[in-house]
């Protein structure tokens, strides 16, 4: 759906808190157990190689291409396959999903440097089309929509409808009845549409698409032949193999998921290429392409953003440790990546994966490891996760065809019945029924149908689950009630009267 970090986060802890019926407590001890067999944590301590071939065994990740960069020197690691089955290489497109808003913001930069805009200019000023349904929306800022502190919200601007809409240009009219959910520069929210707004600002101000603006004033000056860029997250391009879904360590090429990606997410790019990028951003490539100032202010943390600079975080090397380096992930249903640098010392370090996984995680590793600073342990949680659910599946399978199977039965007892009590025995069927349906869409925090689609992508034994309560359940109440009527009519049928044979 939505490009690179957007996606809704899905909160293992939060999920394994929920309430799971005390009949299936076995089977989610019996689903942590088998994480734990199939390998839930990693070394903490290793070599480049071993730290990507251990994210490779934690996450089942089929292709990872990553490089260690220090100095002159650059250290490659390619490992696996891509969605064509071919050997991955340092020339292997990967989407790079989020990682692509530092491209966009560089785009906007280099307009700066021009002349041609300010980033405290109000958007209206150099979009004179923008229009929302608040009156704030006149005050918000090219500095803000960079740095995601506009006010936009998915409470008030769902990024997740389907169908997607096409280009930066129907992504920022499909605002004009949109509200704000704070005023502009009092708070931070990622949003992406915030970068599709910045794609069509370099649409206007250059006269140029989008991607013909990246692919002549970015990309060919940097010597990034094998970089481009689709318009929506889900679009075909040349050469480009699909990525994967991996569950339980069984990966599945699958299509990317649908979703807007202009300006925020549609990036497709090699690891040279991204090697390029880095040393670019790092200075040592690409000198007088943009001026050192606006390269800087690109890395520097801005006003109520909290980590977020223009394109790019700010963040530790390891957990509750001060800021120290500059990087950005990008996330999308079957792509992961993540590119990261510290300034103080030079070196850098890139991951693309074409499954899913935390790429940060392994890029921040690999640079701990170059820098002498301690690796974090790698951890997969939808290990766990998984394992529950396809645990709870199977149960939860067997049980609701037993009362199938079995609804003559009990229809024939609730009729033999005193008292059936036959609303509250259909109670437990039909919530069952009712949770299938729901799940999907209250997992991600708001009840939208939409939210299946991303549950399908991103948690595809959950929505396995929910598909198996809602269809059985509805099909076990259905039986229930069916043979309970039938029974209910061979009860007051006359008796045919006795024939005498004369």
């Amino acid at each position: 759906m939505s490009a690179g970090d957007a996606r809704p986060r899905f909160d293992v802890v939060h999920f394994l808190r929920l309430r799971f019926p005390r009949s299936s407590s076995l089977i989610v001890l019996g689903g942590v157990l088998v994480a734990v067999l199939l390998g839930w944590t990693a070394p903490a301590h290793a070599t480049g190689e071993r730290l990507v071939d251990d994210y490779r065994s934690v996450y089942g990740t089929p292709g990872v291409a990553a490089a260690v960069i220090d100095g002159s020197s650059v250290e490659t690691i390619v490992r696996g396959r891509d969605g064509d089955g071919n050997a991955v290489t340092a020339r292997t497109p990967f989407r790079i999903g989020s990682m692509s808003k530092s491209m966009t913001a560089t785009a906007i930069m280099l307009l700066v440097d021009r002349g041609r805009i300010s980033l405290d200019d109000p958007v209206v000023k150099v979009l004179p089309g923008f229009r929302m349904a608040d009156p704030r929306f006149t005050k918000i800022t090219v500095r803000q929509i960079l740095s995601h502190t506009s006010g936009l919200s998915n409470s008030t601007n769902n990024e997740y409808a389907f169908p997607p809409p096409r280009g930066a240009q129907e992504i920022t009219a499909g605002l004009a009845d949109k509200t704000l959910a704070a005023d502009p520069g009092t708070r931070s929210e990622y949003h992406n549409t915030n970068y599709a707004i910045a794609a069509r600002i370099v649409e206007v101000v250059s006269g140029k698409s989008f991607d013909a603006f990246l692919h002549t004033e970015l990309f060919t000056p940097l010597g990034m032949t094998g970089t481009g860029s689709t318009l929506g997250c889900s679009d075909r391009a040349e050469g480009l193999p699909s990525g994967y879904t991996v569950v339980l360590g069984v990966a599945v090429a699958t299509p990317e998921m649908p979703g807007i990606c202009v300006g925020s997410g549609g990036v497709i790019s090699t690891l040279d290429d991204m090697v390029r990028w880095l040393r670019f951003n790092q200075g040592s490539l690409g000198a007088g392409l943009l001026s050192a100032g606006s390269l800087a202010e690109l890395h520097t943390v801005q006003p109520k953003a909290d980590d977020y600079a223009l394109g790019w975080r700010s963040r530790p090397v390891t957990a509750n440790t001060p800021p120290s380096l500059i990087g950005h992930g990008g996330t999308l249903a079957t792509w992961t990546g993540d590119m990261v640098f510290s300034p103080k010392t030079g070196a850098a370090a890139l991951v693309l994966t074409n499954g899913v996984g935390d790429a940060g995680l392994l890029s921040t590793n690999l640079l701990a490891e170059r820098i002498g600073a301690p690796a974090t342990p790698m951890s997969n949680p939808y290990t766990v996760v998984n394992a529950v659910l396809l645990g709870l599946t199977v149960g939860m399978t067997a049980l609701l065809v037993t009362a199938v199977v079995r609804a003559r039965r009990w229809a024939t007892r609730r009729r033999a019945a005193r008292r059936p009590w036959l609303v509250p025995r259909l109670v437990p069927l039909a919530l069952m029924t009712v949770l299938g349906a729901v799940l999907p869409t209250l997992v991600w925090g708001a009840f939208n149908v939409q939210y299946w689609i991303v549950t399908v992508w991103l948690l595809p034994l959950l929505a396995l689950f929910c598909l198996s309560c809602c269809v059985l359940g509805a099909v076990a109440l259905g039986r229930r009630l069916w043979c309970f009527r039938r029974a209910g009519q061979a009860t007051s049928a006359p008796v045919p009267p006795a024939t005498v044979d004369t």
